[in-house]
């Protein structure tokens, strides 16, 4: 019987999850072979080093969080409305949003990484921009919806404050919605 390998979307995979659980500091080859359930000999094979593997996750970060996301919300269409909430859902995705905020929180500490945030972050709010666009004309206005929305988006998880007794989180978000939008076209008067 041969020897177990993984690929190199393995290693990246895995050094993801330990990175959204642990940070920079917890992707070690070491680990991520045991977890794998290979011998680390394997990981040479794919990268030359630590840091080409670190590079390959935050490659893979981006185009997940920028390429993926604009593909697919392009790719199912509807109004900027619903574009808006599919780039959001996506961004905030169980298997990306960890992710993020390990790349969020290690940018801090890494001029590199922190370059790589801004620009997937300028995507980000250049897509923002141009959905809400389509309901607002001042660009004065448009910037200011765009950041309030990205910033209720991400600052809710990093917000220690328990919500007020008796409020739905999902009917805060649809009403964040509509302050940042205007009330949906389905919506009473």
């Amino acid at each position: 019987m041969g020897a177990v390998r993984t690929t190199s979307a393995g290693w990246i995979d895995e050094g993801l999850r330990a990175l959204a659980h642990g940070g920079p500091d917890a992707v070690r080859v070491e680990a991520l072979a045991k977890s794998l359930g290979v011998t680390k000999g394997g990981f040479y094979g794919y990268f030359a080093d630590r840091n080409a593997l670190l590079e390959a996750m935050l490659d893979t970060w981006e185009r997940r969080s920028i390429d993926d996301v604009l593909d697919r919300v392009t790719r199912e269409g509807g109004d900027a409305r619903t574009r808006i909430q599919r780039a959001g859902a996506l961004t905030l995705s169980p298997e990306l949003l960890p992710i993020d905020l390990a790349v969020r929180d290690w940018a801090r500490r890494d001029d590199e990484v922190a370059a790589r945030l801004r620009r997937v972050d300028n995507q980000r709010m250049a897509l923002l921009r141009e959905m809400i666009g389509t309901y607002f004309t001042d660009p004065v206005e448009v910037e200011a919806r765009s950041l309030l929305a990205f910033c209720a988006r991400i600052g809710m998880h990093f917000l220690a404050a328990d919500p007020l007794d008796g409020t739905d989180r999902a009917a805060v978000l649809a009403r964040t919605n509509d302050l940042v939008l205007g009330p949906s076209a389905t919506d009473d008067p």
